[in-house]
């Protein structure tokens, strides 16, 4: 196994990490903005007040956005294991 081979592979894997996750980060970034804009205009100061939205918004982003994540996730992992035979050999 080369070091291209293992480059590739692994730029293959972040690429499917930050393919599968950056929905819901920018989901997440999205309404963390909101929130800030809000306690900003109303000048309520709440540390604890920008986690609530934040949950609420990932959790609603995963039922929507999990089916996809996890096709795609599954599509890598199958890739591997059919491919296993040029990483041992």
């Amino acid at each position: 196994m080369s070091s291209e081979f293992v480059l590739t592979l692994a730029e293959k894997g972040v690429f499917t990490i930050l393919l599968v996750t950056g929905p819901l980060l920018l989901l997440a970034l999205a309404v963390g903005l909101l929130v800030s804009i809000f306690q900003a205009t109303t000048q309520i100061q709440e540390q604890t007040l920008a986690f609530i939205p934040k949950i609420i918004a990932v959790l609603v982003g995963l039922v929507f956005f999990g089916p996809w994540m996890l096709t795609q996730m599954v599509e890598f992992t199958s890739n591997l294991f059919q491919n296993m035979n040029q990483f041992v050999g």
